[in-house]
């Protein structure tokens, strides 16, 4: 399976993006997704996980209310809605299949992770 995220820019604080995340190789459909990011400096955190049908989601508490994470199975497409956002949700935004069952919030159990996309928030 092959990733690509895009979608990211610079938007002011309090404006919205929506990222993508399509796959290639493989159909995503029976896996579920994963959505990370990575500020300069700092680790890798999660950000939302979604179910192979969409219908189960999880997000950090951090992005909870303000970020909404879908997928569109017939466009084999992972999408995360970013609203409200904030300089400090300025990062590199990666997705990745969940691989293996454990926490979802480490990365270690997600593979094929996208090469990322650059969102900055300026204040």
């Amino acid at each position: 399976v092959q990733l690509q995220a895009c979608g990211g820019g610079l938007v002011p604080a309090g404006g919205s993006l929506r990222l993508s995340c399509a796959g290639s190789g493989r159909t995503l459909s029976s896996y579920a997704m994963g959505w990370f990011r990575q500020a300069p400096g700092k680790e890798r955190e999660f950000v939302a996980r979604i179910n192979w049908s969409g219908s189960s989601t999880y997000y950090a508490d951090s992005v909870k209310g303000r970020f909404t994470i879908s997928r569109d199975n017939a466009k084999n497409t992972v999408y995360l809605q970013m609203n409200s956002l904030q300089p400090e949700d300025t990062a590199v935004y990666y997705c990745a299949v969940v691989a293996r069952g454990g926490s979802i919030y480490r990365t270690d159990n997600y593979d094929y992770w996208g090469q990322g996309t650059l969102v900055t928030v300026s204040s």
